[in-house]
């Protein structure tokens, strides 16, 4: 069997139901030693790589459609289509198959569809075909009857379709529904309705090629207008002929494309207008005709695409100034409709599609398009320009970079949009919306491309803000002159809430180019005026740019902050706001609590230092004491830089304190010799809750006698605060461990003793001898003194310390405080 190639396109059908296609190339037949079998194969022309080995297997159903596909299943949920350039590749490729199987190749399927069941394979061997009962108008009820109860079955729905086929049943059905018609004999037409109904439920190509010929289709439809369910029929036949005008803007020359044309529309109308919305169970009944109108539109696309004459006058009239304005309706309103078909291509098709159109000059006849005041063509022309930026925006931001080299400022695309954006007359502003959208996605650096030689990110950004931006920010600085917005309708509140919404978009996505534009326009300050407005969501807009801004924790906007008192509006908002328990309260303390969680300093000091007064009533939050705390801690590490070094010591051996030091404790207490024990006297750790109040207050008394001598010491080194009960100074505690701590109040020399807990030999654990200094001894368990900071309780004073008489309960850590 010699080879025969012919250009193909291969499909699968995916997981939605749709085709995706594969890739184009030439197939041909062949025997394949590894498949044990005559394949198919199909090798790209691009490259000749093997897109597709399908071994030709006696028992898979191949069928054939529309003169140019052949569609089969590979696996359970897996189908194949070969979409052939001419019908003669067609016929060739198919009677292989049928000669491999078996097959006459004047059938269009060559083995059933889906196994049926063995009952019905055994009921059904007597019957080899289903015969038809006479198309009459008085067997037109027994008609509709055989075709409902064919339709549960696979078996009996086949043979179904083939006996409609081979009669030629369906034109005798049309016949009589045009005599019914006549007649006005409604339960007829009743019974017509039903039967073609259940004749798409078929889902047979051969079946839908005869009811969509130019002939039948519109009986077709008059059929399907005599729903049993509504009181009066429709009137589809009316509306495809009077009200649907076909409109050749360009007259299209080839015969073929045309009539496709008229078919794809009609046939599109019956799916979503003429057929009742399908039944979970029906759906997949009608995946043919979707494959059908998918197949059909590729074919349109395709065929217009190629008519270089057609593209080249639709362009040339688009763009000319003689085009009346009726015409120029027409040409964009054809223009879209042509992209929109486009969408169901696949993406190799679509991008071919689409770099057609960019050589024909698109973009400049959208220019052309957008600056005229027809309202109704400039928004054809958003949604085609929609569907460029969608398809691939590094074209568009090519174009209008090149473009700014030789037009003004006023006429470039961008800014053409950005004015059909702030006049919007719409006053829900949809069309503003939908063309904010496009310019995020033109700004949005994740889909700009970086090559070895330029950046694109840096040059489009750069010719952005230097052409673009201020036309964008316009309104916003034209409406915050004042304290409150000049203008605070709602119209007005939605156009600007888009543009600082792209502008924080802008904050979040560019660096230093929105940083310069924000610092040198003072482009902040205008923003928070919009706080003041009436409408709530403008304002919170407002807050989430700061927000925004506040979150880079960049030192050179907090400095802008700082020096402006741009915290003023935000504050005063706040205030206005009153007891109101809503999202501009909750933005605001959001706001607040941020710069004192991430511990901003700069901007915690300038909170506090500039607001407190109006902030520190405020007490259902914690968060401004918190702000607060926040700036006094700072305030006394500047202010007492040794303090500060020996509490973060101090805290680093308070939070070594863990279970390492537990295990200390608990060595130490087995290895405690029994000679040191006083007349065999029990050894009471120091985690044992059944010391005595002797036991416990000896030690304390004793320390409270040496505090007090050293407490002069101490003056010099806390700021000359005797009772240490200063602003923040850190509050004195007893902790008792078997291990000694060092202590603020412990003399110098007790680090300089070896083994002490200030030597690097033993950091965090005890000796056991510690110098008397360092801690008292307690009938063999060893009592130390810890420092605990803790900035939010103040010393006890050592009057209180005296009169104590009551014992804490003692634990492994426990602690005294007044």
């Amino acid at each position: 069997m010699t080879d025969t190639r012919r250009r193909v396109k291969v499909y699968t059908l995916n997981e939605d139901r749709q085709w995706d296609d594969r890739g184009t190339g030439h197939v041909s037949s062949a025997y394949v030693e590894r498949l044990k079998g005559m394949s198919l194969l199909v090798r790209a022309e691009s490259d000749g790589s093997l897109l597709l080995e399908s071994k030709i297997n006696p028992n898979t159903a191949y069928q054939k459609q529309q003169d140019t596909l052949i569609v089969w299943s590979e696996a359970e949920n897996y189908d194949l289509a070969l979409s052939f350039q001419e019908k003669a590749g067609c016929d060739e490729i198919w009677e292989k198959i049928c000669q491999v199987q078996g097959k006459d190749p004047s059938v269009d399927i060559t083995q059933e569809l889906i196994d049926e069941s063995e009952e019905e394979r055994f009921d059904d061997m007597s019957s080899p075909g289903l015969e038809l009962p006479p198309c009459e108008l008085s067997r037109l009820e027994e008609v509709a009857e055989l075709v409902a109860s064919s339709l549960p079955s696979p078996l009996r729905r086949e043979k179904l379709s083939l006996a409609l086929e081979n009669e030629g049943y369906i034109r005798k059905l049309l016949e009589l529904f045009r005599v019914c018609e006549d007649l006005e004999n409604r339960e007829g037409l009743h019974h017509l309705y039903d039967i073609i109904k259940g004749i798409f439920l078929l889902n047979r190509t051969a079946l839908f090629e005869v009811m969509f010929s130019e002939e039948c289709i519109m009986d077709v439809i008059g059929c399907l207008e005599f729903d049993p369910s509504l009181p009066q029929p429709r009137r589809h036949r009316e509306f495809l002929t009077t009200t649907a005008r076909f409109k050749e803007v360009i007259p299209i020359s080839d015969p073929e494309l045309r009539q496709k044309i008229h078919q794809t529309y009609r046939v599109q109308y019956i799916q979503d207008m003429v057929l009742p919305t399908p039944s979970v169970f029906e759906e997949n009944m009608l995946s043919t005709l979707h494959s059908f109108i998918f197949f059909n539109k590729v074919e349109i696309v395709g065929m217009l695409q190629d008519d270089e004459k057609f593209l080249t006058e639709l362009f040339a009239q688009l763009t000319d100034e003689a085009t009346d304005d009726d015409k120029r309706h027409e040409l964009v309103n054809f223009l879209k409709e042509f992209c929109a078909f486009s969408q169901t291509l696949q993406p190799q098709n679509r991008d071919a599609f689409f770099k057609t159109l960019s050589n024909m000059g698109i973009l400049p006849a959208l220019e052309v398009i957008l600056g005229m005041d027809d309202v109704h063509v400039r928004g054809a022309a958003t949604d085609i320009f929609s569907y460029l930026v969608e398809y691939n925006p590094s074209m568009v931001r090519e174009f209008v970079m090149q473009e700014s080299q030789q037009n003004d400022d006023d006429i470039l695309l961008i800014n053409l949009i950005i004015e059909h954006m702030i006049c919007d007359t719409d006053p829900e502003l949809g069309g503003a919306v939908q063309l904010m959208g496009l310019l995020r996605t033109l700004v949005d650096p994740e889909n700009m491309l970086a090559t070895a030689n330029k950046t694109e990110k840096t040059e489009f950004l750069s010719f952005f803000y230097k052409h673009c931006m201020h036309v964008l920010s316009a309104p916003l600085l034209a409406n915050t002159t004042e304290e409150k917005p000049s203008k605070d309708d709602f119209q007005t509140c939605q156009l600007l809430a888009l543009i600082v919404e792209l502008l924080t978009f802008c904050v979040e996505h560019h660096t230093y180019h929105i940083k310069n534009y924000i610092i040198n326009k003072d482009i902040l300050r205008r923003v928070l005026v919009l706080t003041a407005s009436q409408h709530a969501f403008l304002a919170l807009c407002a807050l989430r740019f700061m927000r925004k801004i506040i979150g880079l924790k960049d030192e050179f906007y907090n400095r802008y902050i700082m020096r402006n008192f741009l915290f003023e509006p935000v504050v005063k908002a706040f205030l206005n706001n009153g007891s109101r328990y809503n999202l501009i309260n909750s933005a605001i303390i959001e706001m607040f609590e941020y710069v004192r969680v991430e511990d901003v300093k700069s901007l915690t000091a300038h909170i506090i230092e500039n607001y407190w007064k109006a902030l520190e009533d405020v007490d259902y939050v914690q968060t401004f004491k918190g702000l607060k705390l926040r700036y006094e801690q700072q305030r006394e590490r500047q202010d007492n830089p040794k303090l500060d070094s020996m509490r973060s010591i101090l805290r680093n051996h308070r939070f070594r304190r863990d279970a390492r030091t537990l295990e200390d404790e608990e060595e130490m207490w087995f290895n405690t010799d029994e000679e040191d024990l006083e007349d065999g006297e029990a050894v009471v750790p120091p985690s044992d809750k059944m010391k005595s109040d002797e036991d416990l207050m000896d030690p304390i008394s004793k320390f409270m006698e040496r505090k007090k001598l050293k407490d002069s010491e101490e003056k010099e080194v806390l700021t000359g605060k005797a009772s240490l009960s200063g602003r923040q100074s850190p509050s004195f505690k007893l902790s008792f461990s078997s291990s000694p701590k060092p202590s603020l109040s412990s003399p110098p020399t007790a680090s300089l003793h070896p083994g002490s807990p200030g030597s690097p030999s033993s950091p965090g654990t005890g000796a056991r001898s510690p110098p008397p200094t360092a801690a008292v001894t307690t009938k063999g368990g060893l009592v130390g003194l810890v420092d605990y900071p803790d900035d939010d309780e103040e010393d006890e004073d050592e009057e209180d310390a005296d009169s104590k008489e009551e014992s804490p309960p003692l634990s492994k850590k426990s602690k005294l405080s007044s």
